[in-house]
């Protein structure tokens, strides 16, 4: 069977009320813990102030253009990630099955951390971080760490929230597309932004802050000509926009036939990318303080990822007037990051479940719920949680997100040649029109960058290692855990599909005339 240019929504799929809604939900998507705690500090240390150039090229030549293309493909196939990219071509299914699993893997870690900034909301609102030894024991007190084996020795204080928080989105979910995820996202997303703007305007307002802002803005040109850099930079675009793993596809799948696409996107690009400097502003402002207090440079406390949330944020309330109140407007913007981001990958699965199985939105939010809250309460609050944690999440962003999204955009360029023809659709339904500069951005600069990022930490890896952690721990968590994942993509692939799979469709120039 020849497959058709194009796909109508398939019988009652869902859909956004309207744009801005989804501009909104992919916001949420993209704007999650990455913003807050790991762009600071790659800024700061790739040059500073001189960083935003490769940042903003990064941006400009990768991250947007693959926004439009991930929404083009979604938006055009009207469909899952597997479903999407089979109405593409049935040989390319197995990407978004790959896809598919990536977004699983990450769903099962990435509750535990908003679990985590459930229990630093609690302690910064009961005054238990007021002083720097509590701030400094509470993050090891909760989760126990051990890094030499698996353990099973379960943190009460991490798995209650833990819970909490899957019974919470498995809620959003279950009321669909629009009352759940949309409305949801119109209310976490503004709220969000504003308490984060008073998490800044409190931290400029911290001795030392200046000191904290001349460290994170003051350019040092030279890093330039340092292509680690330049590559950091697309780095960090392109996993902070959340593309390369389904979820565009999935949430402009649920688009109306006649929407501004690239209108869309550069919104999303750039309110993303605003928002991360407003979080590189807070959070340097902060460890200014921080460095300060302690009589140190800046350099000394600087810090990314978990070490910056749940060890260097509390010390900085322990030791600040009004802390209490600091520490619970900073926890609480990252769970609503945290949970507009989570319910973004989940609902990739549930829509590929839908699209494959023909099932219902509340069973197929419950089958994938229940499959992803039992694999994350039996691995991540125990006392090797963070162990298991960091190593899964290094390994699936570095290999999975970036060996996914580099075979999609080869697969989808020069093996099946489909970029004129997405390039066509998204010039059909938007604004911003695109020509061979878009084309060249997606099919020849992104592969190279991403070849070259993939290849890099396969390297480093298998002749460093990953961390201090056993080599059990790395094999089954890392390699053999994305291995596994193509390996399953693959025959998923070859199973059968609910018969809407292959609904008769129609193309753009159709739906034009019959409109």
């Amino acid at each position: 069977m020849t497959q058709p240019a194009d796909a109508e929504l398939s019988p009652g799929r869902e859909a956004w009320s309207r744009r801005s809604v989804f501009i909104l939900a992919a916001i949420g998507s993209a704007v999650g813990l990455g913003n807050i705690w790991r762009f600071p500090y790659v800024a700061y240390s790739n040059g500073g102030g001189a960083f935003m150039i490769p940042y903003l090229v990064a941006l400009l030549t990768a991250g947007i253009p693959l926004l439009f293309l991930y929404y083009s493909i979604g938006h055009r196939f009207k469909g899952s990630p597997p479903l999407a990219f089979r109405r593409m071509s049935k040989r390319a299914e197995g990407l978004g099955w790959w896809q598919v699993g990536i977004c699983f893997v990450i769903a099962v870690y990435y509750a535990v951390i908003i679990a985590w900034a459930a229990r630093f909301a609690i302690f910064s609102a009961k005054g238990d971080l007021s002083s720097p030894e509590k701030a400094g024991s509470a993050f090891s007190d909760l989760t126990q760490s051990d890094q030499s084996s698996l353990g099973f020795d379960y943190v009460a204080g991490v798995a209650w929230p833990l819970l909490i928080t899957w019974i919470v989105v498995i809620g959003i979910l279950a009321f669909g597309v629009q009352k759940g995820i949309g409305a949801t996202s119109q209310f976490f997303v503004p709220v969000l932004v504003v308490l984060f703007i008073a998490v800044v305007i409190r931290a400029l307002f911290l001795d030392g802050s200046g000191a904290g802002l001349d460290a994170l803005f003051t350019p040092d040109w030279g890093a330039l000509s340092d292509s680690s850099v330049w590559i950091a930079a697309y780095g960090q675009i392109f996993f902070s926009l959340s593309v390369g793993f389904g979820i565009m596809i999935t949430y402009s799948s649920y688009l109306k036939r006649k929407t501004n696409l690239t209108g869309a996107g550069l919104v999303v690009g750039f309110s993303n990318s605003a928002f991360e400097i407003l979080a590189g502003i807070g959070v340097f402002a902060a460890l200014g303080y921080m460095a300060a207090v302690q009589g140190v440079p800046v350099i000394d406390v600087a810090d990314s990822g978990i070490g910056l949330a749940f060890v260097a944020f509390p010390t900085i309330i322990s030791t600040m007037w009004g802390g209490s109140i600091f520490g619970l407007l900073f926890f609480i913007s990252l769970i609503f990051a945290g949970i507009t981001s989570l319910v973004s990958i989940i609902e990739v699965i549930i829509s590929a479940v839908r699209d494959k199985t023909g099932m219902g939105r509340v069973p197929a939010t419950i089958l994938v719920g229940a499959a992803a809250t039992i694999v994350s309460m039996v691995f991540f609050p125990t006392r090797s949680g963070v162990t298991v944690l960091d190593t899964v999440d290094h390994f699936v962003n570095e290999f999975g997100i970036v060996g996914a999204a580099l075979t999609s955009v080869i697969v989808v360029t020069w093996l099946l040649r489909k970029l004129p023809s997405q390039r066509d659709h998204l010039n059909g339904v938007s604004s911003f029109k695109l020509g061979w500069i878009w084309m060249a951005c997606v099919g020849v600069i992104t592969p190279i960058v991403l070849a070259y990022m993939l290849i890099d930490q396969i390297i480093d890896t298998v002749q460093n290692g990953y961390g201090d952690y056993g080599g059990g721990l790395v094999a089954g968590f890392g390699w053999a855990l994305q291995i596994a994942l193509i390996v399953i993509a693959v025959a998923v692939g070859f199973t059968g599909w609910h018969k809407s799979a292959d609904t008769p469709v129609e193309s753009d120039d159709a739906v034009a005339v019959r409109s």
